[in-house]
């Protein structure tokens, strides 16, 4: 059995509020769950010790077991020093979009136009001084 190690959403609309919970890979994300492992509030502050509390001796029992936790869920466990730091990269969300990246070439090729103007005009006042 695949075990994960996830959030399970509870709360109202736009409340939300989250159990951290040991369950089957296979079963739905608000759905059936083993144990219960600890509670999530993303709307308390982030200095808060309310926000993440977790049962910390299970977590190690299920991370034991083979039980994988998700990206959120190891961020938390990294935090707390149960797991060892990932390194993580997603090039392609730093690299701006279509537009913008028209708008950075325009931009460029009227600084381009710009700075050759100032450049001719210098030479042709000399020009005609003579």
């Amino acid at each position: 059995m695949a075990m994960k190690i996830r959030l399970a959403r509870g709360g109202s609309k736009k409340r939300p509020f989250y159990r951290i919970v040991a369950a089957d890979s296979r079963m739905p994300r608000d759905g059936r769950f083993i144990e219960k492992l600890g509670t999530y509030n993303p709307l308390l502050p982030k200095d808060s010790e309310e926000r993440v509390k977790m049962d910390m001796e299970r977590v190690q029992y299920w991370l034991g077991q083979g039980a994988t936790p998700t990206d959120r869920v190891s961020r938390m466990l990294e935090a707390a020093g149960v797991l060892d730091k990932k390194e993580r990269n997603n090039p392609n969300k730093a690299k701006p979009g279509k537009k913008a990246q028209e708008r950075a070439e325009e931009k460029a090729a009227k600084a381009a136009e710009a700075n050759e103007a100032p450049a001719e005009a210098p030479a042709e006042e000399a020009a005609a001084e003579e």
